[in-house]
């Protein structure tokens, strides 16, 4: 077991006097003997990380691993090569210069206070990448200015260091950036801020923000003491050891073989540049109905709406199980103080949902008891997940994710008194999924948001959960044993589009003709076109026309009539061809017949079928030698002289109507023995005008 004694930095070293005192003290308060695993660093590995450093090794307050999402983050991070989906971009006005310089001398002080803001990402030359943290890191800030008649100032400003294709050096603290320039339009002045989702997720922004706000206010002495971000790291790195998380996993994921993939989307890689969003308020007296149903049952309402992305998620992909990403907040089990630490804490793990018989009520306690055991993996690494499933590398496990987030519920009018002169204009958050659903509860208000990629739709994506969400409900207060399964997520709109309007698909056509008609009548259109090609040989709808007559005259005068069978065993050719086309025209039925079927099947095929005639010709000639009894064989080629000399008119229908056969297909007989599937000349016909 690790002790406390291998907890030091691996640089310990440069910490200045009392520093690692006062880290030993600080990590006992976590209640635990957790530590970071040991990094034993060479001279030329220290050396190399002090010459990434601005200041050198003197500016370096504290190295340690990464947590498990950082880890992920990163790698996404590295291989990307254009853009970075985990680049937040928030866009501020402000009224005067001198507001804007009051709100960056702020931030670099909160910057000075917490250490995740002073911590920069290295990775060369290491056996794994660490976070080194910066005694002094001032935030790098360019005044920009542009051009005046090329649209509105805060969308160049947007567009230039749009995340979809700016990046910055994570390798350079703090990982944060400020892009500012004055509106001259306006008189305004504007500010691109760009954090990184390796130092920053959701809270930690809006904690930022907030420490800001009470420091421009004067109010900096209430400010919480700042803990180190370290303290999680070690929380996460070894609080619950590997094989508990890699038993839980595989016990839930194992049997999985496949990606839960709406669209058939897999795509985990991309850069947000293909994605459109949408968002929509859940009605008061809707979320009322859930809350209440969801004390009835036990559960948190966080559960009930992880059961419906299950159900929109098992429609959208015709699978019964079901796996997605869910984001946790990783401050419930992170340590003492987690809740006051600024820095990287929500991780993504897959949870695993049946809409099968089981009953609503069972479900939503399944799910729920499912997220409570998830709590105490909150920290275990995606990779960890997906090696304990069936999907093989490189696909995912999943490609889409639910974010249920609490928030305070906002006063559009209140931000300006409370911080007057300062407006946020513009705040993204992206991910490298292609499907997300973010769930925002405000306590008296519940939306939801939408980001998926363009192949779908965010609007309909978002209709879906809420229709999933009414049928959960309303099956929880009348029918709780209702299936999961018959839960619907298609609008009584969007049921009636694709059941009724979308299959009104009623065409007239003309229905007192036969196949081998429609052909005779394109052979007269175009009686020199190619109908055919096989190999180095083209026949022309012409010679392909009157090679079949010839051959049904003579299928005639064999006693060929409508709903008699014509077995014809042949590779594809043309001949195979001109003996479909003359047994239709002297009103047969064709029963085709593979040469490659075992001899037994093809036994049992000419038994059942009882065909008056068996055409073949090469390696179908062969294959029925010796089977069939006593049917009258005939091969299309040695014996072409048989009817070569026969009329190249086109036969007469002679009592062939569209309601007689025009082929027998046999079925694969995986179920049994094989069974001919009769088809009608009508049938053929509407096929074709289809």
């Amino acid at each position: 077991m690790t002790t406390l004694r291998s907890c030091k930095p691996v640089l310990i070293g440069m910490l200045k006097s009392g520093e690692y005192a006062r880290y030993m003290s600080d990590l006992k308060k976590l209640g635990k003997h957790l530590a970071l695993p040991p990094n034993e660093l060479t001279a030329e590995q220290r050396d190399g990380i002090a010459a990434q450093v601005s200041g050198g090794a003197a500016n370096i307050q504290d190295i340690y691993p990464l947590a498990p999402l950082q880890e992920g983050i990163l790698f996404h991070h590295r291989t990307q090569r254009d853009g970075d989906p985990y680049l937040l971009p928030v866009l501020m006005e402000f009224d005067t210069r001198d507001r804007l310089d009051c709100f960056l001398a702020a931030l670099q002080q909160v910057i000075a206070r917490h250490d995740i803001l002073r911590t920069a990402i290295v990775w060369d030359n290491l056996d794994e990448p660490l976070q080194v943290v910066w005694r002094s890191a001032p935030m790098a800030l360019e005044e920009v200015s542009f051009d005046a008649g090329a649209g509105a100032f805060a969308d160049q400003l947007a567009q230039r260091y749009d995340p979809r294709h700016f990046r910055i050096d994570v390798r350079q603290a703090p990982l944060m950036r400020g892009f500012m320039g004055e509106d001259r339009h306006s008189g305004r002045w504007l500010l691109q801020l760009l954090t990184h989702h390796l130092a920053m997720d959701h809270t930690t922004l809006a904690m930022l923000v907030e420490e800001i706000r009470m420091i421009q206010l004067g109010l900096a002495a209430q400010l919480p003491p700042a803990l180190p971000f370290r303290h999680f790291v070690a929380q996460a790195r070894l609080g619950v050891s590997r094989h508990e998380h890699e038993t839980f996993f595989s016990d839930m994921l194992a049997d999985i073989d496949e990606p839960t993939a709406p669209y058939g989307v897999i795509d985990v890689l991309g850069d947000g540049s293909d994605i459109e969003e949408a968002s929509l308020e859940i009605a008061q007296p809707l979320l009322l109905r859930l809350r209440r149903q969801a004390r009835e049952q036990g559960v948190s309402l966080a559960s009930v709406m992880h059961l419906a992305w299950a159900q929109v998620l098992s429609k959208l992909t015709g699978r019964q199980d079901v796996v997605f990403g869910t984001v946790l907040f990783g401050r419930m089990d992170g340590g003492d103080g987690a809740e006051r630490v600024l820095g990287m804490f929500i991780n993504t793990l897959p949870v695993r949902v049946s809409i099968d018989d089981q009953s609503v009520a069972q479900g939503v306690r399944r799910t729920h008891a499912l997220l409570t055991q998830l709590l105490r993996h909150e920290h275990a690494p995606l990779s960890t997940a997906q090696r304990c499933s069936g999907v093989a590398a490189p696909l995912p496990l999943f490609s889409t994710l639910l974010n249920y987030r609490h928030a305070q519920a906002s006063d559009a009018g209140s931000a300006e008194t409370e911080w007057p002169g300062v407006a946020i204009l513009k705040n993204e958050e992206r991910t490298n999924f292609p499907f997300m659903l973010s769930v925002n509860d405000h306590g008296n208000a519940l939306s939801l948001s939408a980001q998926v990629k363009r192949v779908a739709s965010a609007e309909r994506v978002c209709q879906y959960m809420q229709t999933a969400l009414e049928g959960i409900v309303a099956a929880l207060e009348t029918a709780p044993q209702t299936a999961l399964a018959e839960i619907g997520v298609l609008s009584a709109a969007e049921r009636r589009q694709v059941l009724v309007e979308w299959n009104a698909t009623a065409a007239d056509y003309e229905q007192d003709v036969c196949l081998h008609e429609l052909f005779e009548r394109q052979a007269e259109r175009t009686p020199h076109a190619v109908a055919l090609v096989h190999e180095q040989r083209q026949v022309s709808y012409a010679e392909l026309n009157a090679q079949a007559n010839r051959l049904a005259h003579h299928l005639l005068a064999l006693g060929v009539a409508p709903d008699v069978r014509v077995a014809i065993c042949a590779e594809r050719g043309v001949e195979m061809l001109v003996a479909m086309l003359a047994t239709l025209k002297a009103g047969g039925c064709y029963v085709p017949l593979d040469p490659a079927y075992p001899r037994e099947r093809l036994a049992y095929m000419l038994a059942d079928s009882a065909p008056l005639v068996a055409l073949s010709v090469g390696a179908g000639r062969a294959a029925l030698d010796d089977i069939g009894g006593e049917v009258a064989r005939i091969d299309l080629r040695e014996q072409a002289a048989l009817w070569s000399g026969q009329a190249s008119a086109n036969p007469q229908r002679h009592g062939l109507t569209p309601v007689h056969l025009a082929y027998v297909i046999y079925t694969s007989g995986s179920t049994g023995a094989p069974k001919g599937v009769m088809i009608e000349q009508r049938n053929a016909v509407n096929f074709v005008h289809w």
